[in-house]
């Protein structure tokens, strides 16, 4: 027989399961992480900020580094690393006094030496970094870039003692502070890069200074960054993590986020259709906003017939830019006449395509006109590939300006492929004509016109050379008078529209989709986010 306990003892023994169930209850929610869930675009090639140029390395790079320079949740300048700085009469010294609570994520001091290192480091030839020509206005680092220079001390970069940082420029720069914001100036760690070696920017090696620190790094799954520490206002950054994943399927990371996996998509490009579904069963959720950027198709002027401006010209002409901002993309796309996006600072004015003010079936006219002047017909069509970058919208332009191009006689053969072999085969010169994009590093007209100076190598995709828009840009950036400036910027632009390297289509607008309770996220004209600032209101 079995023996049944007193009803008290019962009811004690349930007592404490409950209380003991409720205890564990409320220790599970203290302990449940605040993660964002991103979907970030592209698989990042690297997380080295010298190495970085895509803005799905920028997401997560900004992350775990910090520049002397940093931005607010607006985007606007602020002080980083540098606490204060003072800048001499004539623009070309910057003495920076760095925060004396900066550290990195293992605990070490940030002290200016790093940029020393840092700075030297992105200009020696040897790291081969693309975004070296950021560094430029540092007097000495193009010379030093280009190997003219061997000594990398020669960088006029000094640390006057460990927290004073002295930067001497090699020519008035307006836009100096801006740039500083771009990771490609951001520091990195000396000793884990003599430890490490190639793998100190990959999981269990990376060491930064931002208010994240790497956890996790699972190529083609995602990237994990959990909140730093030692960062210098660690106890003010709301999230524990960021889960950062490769979408480039924009569809399917919109149907992931309407289930509720993802808490943020970076939307670039994202397709009418998509834009109208959100504005009319989400409302709030797409975040249209103006950026400072252009989309454009690239022409290699080192293949022939490319080579031939008429041709370009013709090309560019033949394009319906009002059809594909307002027929394919519906979110609010200026067509595109020029290189500098509109609203860019420094720049109230920018130079135009003579054929702006054309209708479009006088320039389909003129550009068959041009075409049979460089010797193309019914008997001899022309035949190109257009190539672009894998995503539902690229794909949707391409296949309308194959179908502009047919109607002036050109065969179009469309090529796409995922964005990193995309953008190593433009960067080789490897294609005809070849989509791409650009948005706005610091708010400045050089960060668009500099893209066509004979010696940006890496970004120079068209491969463009004119001797005159470079002494024009020399010109430019050795002008402290920023209306003079900007006239001299303008004359170079117009000289890259009538020579037509690239054919600009349109100007970006910023469409990310974000949760309403993603609470610190808001649209500017850099579409530049740091998580630091981010809350998650459920």
């Amino acid at each position: 027989m079995t023996t049944l306990p007193p009803p008290e003892r019962i009811l004690r023994a349930l007592s404490a399961a409950t209380l003991l169930g409720l205890a564990l209850g409320l220790a599970s929610a203290a302990q449940a992480e605040t993660v964002l869930r991103r979907a970030n675009g592209a698989e990042p090639k690297t997380l080295d900020p010298a190495k970085a140029t895509g803005n799905w390395e920028n997401h997560i790079i900004s992350d775990l580094y910090e520049g002397l320079v940093t931005v607010d949740v607006k985007g606007q300048e602020i002080p980083g690393v540098a606490e204060s700085w003072a800048v001499s009469p004539d623009g070309l010294t910057y003495v920076f006094k760095l925060r004396r609570d900066a550290k990195w994520s293992n605990g070490d001091p940030v002290t200016a030496e790093d940029f020393v290192y840092t700075w030297r480091r992105t200009v020696d030839p040897a790291t081969a970094s693309e975004y070296a020509s950021n560094l430029y206005a540092i007097k000495n680092a193009e010379a030093i870039n280009k190997g003219e220079i061997k000594d990398l001390a020669q960088l006029g970069v000094k640390a006057l003692d460990p927290h004073t940082l002295e930067v001497t420029l090699g020519a008035p720069t307006p836009y100096f502070l801006g740039l500083l914001t771009h990771y490609s100036t951001f520091p990195v760690h000396k000793g884990s890069i003599d430890k490490a070696g190639k793998d100190a920017f990959k999981e269990g090696h990376l060491v930064g200074n931002g208010a994240f620190k790497l956890a996790e790094w699972k190529p083609q799954v995602q990237i994990k960054v959990v909140r730093n520490e030692h960062y210098r206002e660690a106890g003010q950054v709301k999230l524990d993590a960021v889960v950062f994943e490769p979408t480039e399927e924009l569809a399917a990371a919109i149907k992931r986020y309407r289930a509720g996996e993802f808490d943020l998509v970076y939307a670039a490009s994202a397709p009418a259709d998509q834009v109208q579904w959100f504005k009319a069963n989400m409302p709030g959720h797409m975040r249209i906003a103006p950026q400072v950027g252009v989309y454009y198709y690239a022409f290699n002027v080192t293949r022939k017939p490319l080579d031939d401006v008429r041709v370009r010209r013709a090309l560019s002409m033949a394009i319906d830019r009002e059809a594909i901002a307002d027929k394919i993309l519906q979110g609010g796309q200026i067509p595109a006449y020029g290189i500098v996006s509109p609203g860019t600072n420094h720049y109230p004015e920018g130079a135009v395509a003579d054929f702006k003010a054309m209708p479009q079936a006088e320039r389909v006219a003129e550009a068959k006109k041009l075409l049979a002047e460089a010797g193309f017909g019914p008997d001899k069509p022309l035949k190109l590939t257009l190539s672009y970058n894998t995503l539902e919208a690229h794909k949707k332009i391409a296949v309308a300006v194959a179908s502009m191009w047919k109607a002036v006689g050109m065969q179009t053969e469309l090529s796409n492929s995922e964005t990193k072999v995309h953008y190593d085969a433009l960067k080789q010169h490897d294609f005809e004509v070849g989509r791409a994009g650009w948005v706005g590093d610091y708010n400045d007209p050089n960060t668009f016109l500099f893209l066509f100076q004979s010696n940006n190598k890496a970004l120079n995709y068209s491969a463009y050379s004119n001797p005159e828009f470079d002494r024009l840009m020399d010109q430019a950036n050795n002008t402290l008078d920023l209306g003079a400036r900007a006239g001299l910027m303008k004359q170079a632009e117009a000289i890259a529209l009538r020579d037509m390297p690239i054919a600009p289509i349109y100007y970006y607008v910023s469409t990310n989709v974000v949760q309403p309770y993603v609470k610190g996220w808001e649209p500017n004209a850099l579409d530049h986010h740091l998580d630091r600032y981010v809350s998650l209101e459920k």
